[in-house]
């Protein structure tokens, strides 16, 4: 198996573990022939919390420091917490660099971040709360079409509303249709798509993110740009459960993955990584 990792985090994350030359290592021995570093940015401002946003200057020099001499292809992403409170900031961030890829994610959601502040849930129904990220989901996607080029685990959510209600809930389609296929629609209109990230599995979920149905709903609307990452932050995480990605995407129908540099996208054929 030939296995490309589009979402991976360092320990130039606020919360990643592993360095790039780590990461890099262990990819080199475990059929791994392309890494894309998409480290966090986040914008706090009027956040409560005690994390800082990414310094763009610190992990452009790190990353140049080890590009040229790292044995695998290794490309310079960011994945953005994106809220429409930080358009200029983050519109600006983006447009003064030369990203080969840009992951565009909900974290913080009507001013919480709901993976350390818990009190976003505070009286709201699990349904109140999905509808609401969604909701915010889609105006990011409005308000950002052209600076990012995957929705990243889009279905995000589930992680903390599980860990909330103390069991796991699913985004089931009928339930969020109408959002979810606008959501989807405008993605596809502005040329975006959508990741398929495992992390869900080792976060006890039983599933990666997005779900089999949104994956299902975006070809049916004919959307067809889909990467995979394993959101890695820790090496031994890397690529993590592709096998079975790769097999679930060609039994929904899916027979190409979308790799970007230069934020241009490559779609190379699943059945191509499998030798």
């Amino acid at each position: 198996m030939n296995y490309i990792d589009q979402h991976v985090h360092s320990n130039i994350s606020h919360d990643g573990i592993s360095t790039y030359q780590e990461h890099i290592n262990y990819a080199k021995n475990h059929g791994i022939s392309e890494i894309t570093f998409t480290e966090h940015f986040d914008d706090y401002k009027n956040i409560e919390t005690n994390l800082k946003t990414l310094d763009i200057d610190k992990y452009k020099q790190a990353f140049d420091e080890i590009k040229d001499n790292s044995k695998i292809k290794t490309n310079f992403g960011i994945e953005i917490g994106l809220r429409p409170e930080s358009k200029e900031v983050i519109k600006g961030m983006v447009n003064t660099n030369n990203f080969d890829f840009v992951i565009g994610s909900n974290h913080i959601t009507c001013g919480k971040d709901m993976a350390y502040d818990k009190t976003f849930f505070d009286g709201l129904s699990k349904e109140e709360a999905i509808t609401k990220y969604l909701e915010d989901v889609l105006i990011n996607i409005k308000t950002y079409h052209d600076d990012f080029d995957v929705y990243g685990h889009l279905d995000y959510v589930i992680r903390y509303v599980s860990k909330y209600y103390g069991y796991l809930v699913k985004m089931d389609y009928q339930l969020y249709q109408e959002l979810l296929d606008e959501i989807l629609k405008t993605l596809i209109a502005h040329n975006r798509g959508i990741e398929v990230n495992t992390s869900g599995i080792r976060y006890g979920l039983g599933i990666f993110n997005p779900n089999i149905q949104i994956l299902r709903r975006y070809l049916e609307l004919n959307g067809n740009i889909i990467t995979v990452g394993s959101d890695a932050h820790r090496y031994q995480d890397l690529a993590s459960y592709f096998n079975i990605v790769y097999n679930v995407l060609e039994l929904i129908g899916y027979q190409y993955i979308t790799v970007y540099h230069n934020r241009i996208p490559e779609q190379i054929s699943i059945k191509s990584l499998r030798y």
